[in-house]
Protein backbone atom coordinates (compact mmCIF):
# COMPACT_ATOMS: atom_id res chain seq x y z
CA UNK A 1 0.00 0.00 0.00
CA UNK A 2 1.34 3.42 -0.95
CA UNK A 3 0.95 6.47 1.28
CA UNK A 4 -0.75 8.43 -1.53
CA UNK A 5 -3.49 5.75 -1.63
CA UNK A 6 -4.24 6.34 2.05
CA UNK A 7 -5.47 9.06 4.37
CA UNK A 8 -4.09 10.09 7.74
CA UNK A 9 -6.28 8.86 10.62
CA UNK A 10 -4.18 9.89 13.62
CA UNK A 11 -1.18 8.71 15.59
CA UNK A 12 -0.27 6.20 18.26
CA UNK A 13 -0.21 8.50 21.30
CA UNK A 14 0.65 6.13 24.14
CA UNK A 15 0.40 2.63 25.49
CA UNK A 16 -2.74 1.49 27.29
CA UNK A 17 -2.40 -1.10 30.02
CA UNK A 18 0.30 -3.73 30.25
CA UNK A 19 -0.78 -6.24 27.58
CA UNK A 20 0.19 -4.45 24.39
CA UNK A 21 -2.77 -2.15 23.84
CA UNK A 22 -2.15 1.29 22.35
CA UNK A 23 -4.06 4.56 22.38
CA UNK A 24 -4.65 6.01 18.91
CA UNK A 25 -5.41 9.74 18.94
CA UNK A 26 -7.82 10.26 16.04
CA UNK A 27 -7.77 13.39 13.91
CA UNK A 28 -11.15 12.96 12.23
CA UNK A 29 -14.55 14.60 12.60
CA UNK A 30 -16.47 11.40 13.37
CA UNK A 31 -14.47 8.72 15.23
CA UNK A 32 -17.47 6.36 15.25
CA UNK A 33 -17.08 5.91 11.48
CA UNK A 34 -13.92 3.88 12.17
CA UNK A 35 -15.10 1.59 14.97
CA UNK A 36 -15.35 -1.38 12.61
CA UNK A 37 -11.86 -1.11 11.10
CA UNK A 38 -10.15 -4.48 10.94
CA UNK A 39 -6.70 -3.19 10.08
CA UNK A 40 -4.67 -0.01 9.68
CA UNK A 41 -1.21 0.97 8.51
CA UNK A 42 1.57 2.51 10.55
CA UNK A 43 4.35 4.46 8.89
CA UNK A 44 7.54 2.77 10.03
CA UNK A 45 10.83 3.86 8.43
CA UNK A 46 8.84 5.61 5.67
CA UNK A 47 7.04 2.36 4.77
CA UNK A 48 3.36 1.64 5.49
CA UNK A 49 3.16 -1.53 7.55
CA UNK A 50 -0.19 -3.30 8.13
CA UNK A 51 -1.47 -4.05 11.62
CA UNK A 52 -4.57 -6.12 12.33
CA UNK A 53 -7.07 -5.12 14.99
CA UNK A 54 -8.29 -7.57 17.64
CA UNK A 55 -10.36 -5.08 19.64
CA UNK A 56 -11.26 -1.37 19.65
CA UNK A 57 -12.61 0.50 22.66
CA UNK A 58 -13.70 4.07 21.88
CA UNK A 59 -12.93 6.90 24.29
CA UNK A 60 -13.92 10.29 22.83
CA UNK A 61 -11.43 11.22 20.12
CA UNK A 62 -9.22 8.26 21.06
CA UNK A 63 -9.40 4.52 20.51
CA UNK A 64 -7.82 1.96 22.81
CA UNK A 65 -6.70 -0.69 20.33
CA UNK A 66 -5.50 -4.24 20.85
CA UNK A 67 -3.36 -5.20 17.86
CA UNK A 68 -2.60 -8.77 16.76
CA UNK A 69 0.88 -9.96 17.71
CA UNK A 70 1.54 -7.04 20.06
CA UNK A 71 1.40 -8.73 23.46
CA UNK A 72 3.58 -6.67 25.78
CA UNK A 73 3.93 -3.05 26.81
CA UNK A 74 7.47 -3.12 25.40
CA UNK A 75 6.18 -4.15 21.96
CA UNK A 76 3.49 -1.44 22.18
CA UNK A 77 6.12 1.19 23.07
CA UNK A 78 7.79 0.52 19.71
CA UNK A 79 4.65 1.88 18.02
CA UNK A 80 4.53 5.18 19.93
CA UNK A 81 4.40 8.32 17.81
CA UNK A 82 3.78 6.43 14.58
CA UNK A 83 1.30 7.90 12.08
CA UNK A 84 -1.82 5.82 11.43
CA UNK A 85 -3.24 5.51 7.91
CA UNK A 86 -6.24 3.85 6.28
CA UNK A 87 -6.92 3.18 2.58
CA UNK A 88 -8.84 5.97 0.80
CA UNK A 89 -11.78 3.66 0.15
CA UNK A 90 -12.42 3.60 3.91
CA UNK A 91 -13.16 7.34 4.00
CA UNK A 92 -16.86 7.91 4.70
CA UNK A 93 -18.65 9.37 1.68
CA UNK A 94 -19.60 13.02 1.99
CA UNK A 95 -22.49 14.77 0.32
CA UNK A 96 -23.82 18.26 -0.17
CA UNK A 97 -21.36 21.06 0.54
CA UNK A 98 -19.05 18.84 2.59
CA UNK A 99 -15.76 17.72 1.07
CA UNK A 100 -12.35 16.37 1.92
CA UNK A 101 -9.51 18.76 1.16
CA UNK A 102 -7.64 16.21 -0.99
CA UNK A 103 -10.83 15.61 -2.99
CA UNK A 104 -11.19 19.15 -4.38
CA UNK A 105 -7.65 19.74 -5.64
CA UNK A 106 -8.04 20.34 -9.42
CA UNK A 107 -11.76 21.20 -9.08
CA UNK A 108 -12.67 24.33 -11.05
CA UNK A 109 -13.77 27.20 -8.81
CA UNK A 110 -16.73 29.24 -10.08
CA UNK A 111 -17.77 32.40 -8.25
CA UNK A 112 -21.48 33.29 -8.39
CA UNK A 113 -20.57 36.87 -9.36
CA UNK A 114 -17.20 36.70 -11.16
CA UNK A 115 -17.68 33.38 -12.97
CA UNK A 116 -14.94 30.81 -13.54
CA UNK A 117 -11.79 31.55 -11.56
CA UNK A 118 -9.61 28.50 -12.21
CA UNK A 119 -8.53 25.26 -10.58
CA UNK A 120 -7.87 24.60 -6.91
CA UNK A 121 -4.11 24.05 -6.81
CA UNK A 122 -3.89 23.35 -3.09
CA UNK A 123 -5.74 23.61 0.20
CA UNK A 124 -3.66 25.51 2.73
CA UNK A 125 -4.35 24.52 6.32
CA UNK A 126 -3.71 27.14 8.97
CA UNK A 127 -4.51 26.88 12.69
CA UNK A 128 -7.43 29.31 12.41
CA UNK A 129 -8.86 28.26 9.05
CA UNK A 130 -8.29 26.47 5.75
CA UNK A 131 -7.80 28.40 2.51
CA UNK A 132 -8.38 27.45 -1.14
CA UNK A 133 -5.44 28.32 -3.35
CA UNK A 134 -6.84 29.00 -6.84
CA UNK A 135 -4.83 29.76 -9.96
CA UNK A 136 -6.35 32.21 -12.47
CA UNK A 137 -3.81 32.54 -15.26
CA UNK A 138 -0.63 33.74 -13.57
CA UNK A 139 -2.49 35.12 -10.54
CA UNK A 140 -3.09 33.32 -7.25
CA UNK A 141 -6.39 33.82 -5.41
CA UNK A 142 -6.79 32.74 -1.77
CA UNK A 143 -10.34 32.01 -0.67
CA UNK A 144 -11.41 31.11 2.88
CA UNK A 145 -13.16 27.77 3.30
CA UNK A 146 -16.21 28.76 5.34
CA UNK A 147 -19.86 27.75 5.05
CA UNK A 148 -20.92 31.21 3.86
CA UNK A 149 -18.49 31.04 0.92
CA UNK A 150 -18.98 27.45 -0.29
CA UNK A 151 -22.25 27.21 -2.23
CA UNK A 152 -22.08 23.86 -4.03
CA UNK A 153 -19.77 20.90 -4.65
CA UNK A 154 -20.41 19.12 -7.95
CA UNK A 155 -18.29 15.98 -7.75
CA UNK A 156 -19.36 14.71 -11.19
CA UNK A 157 -18.31 17.89 -13.02
CA UNK A 158 -15.52 18.71 -10.53
CA UNK A 159 -16.86 22.22 -9.93
CA UNK A 160 -16.75 24.10 -6.64
CA UNK A 161 -19.22 27.01 -6.64
CA UNK A 162 -18.48 29.85 -4.24
CA UNK A 163 -19.69 33.31 -3.31
CA UNK A 164 -16.52 35.15 -2.39
CA UNK A 165 -16.62 38.00 0.13
CA UNK A 166 -17.14 41.33 -1.61
CA UNK A 167 -13.91 42.74 -3.08
CA UNK A 168 -11.81 39.65 -2.33
CA UNK A 169 -11.33 38.44 -5.90
CA UNK A 170 -10.79 41.97 -7.25
CA UNK A 171 -8.02 42.44 -4.69
CA UNK A 172 -6.05 39.54 -6.26
CA UNK A 173 -6.77 40.35 -9.90
CA UNK A 174 -5.74 44.03 -9.85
Amino acid sequence: MKKEDCFYLGRVAKTHGLKGEVTIKLEVDDPSAYLEMKHFFLEINKVLTPFFVERITPNGDKFFVKVQDVKTIEQAQNLLGKSVYLPMEMLPKLSGKQFYFHEIVCFTVVDTEKGELGPVTEVLEYPTQAILQVKKGEKEILIPIIDEVIQNVDRDKKILTITAPEGLIDMYLQ
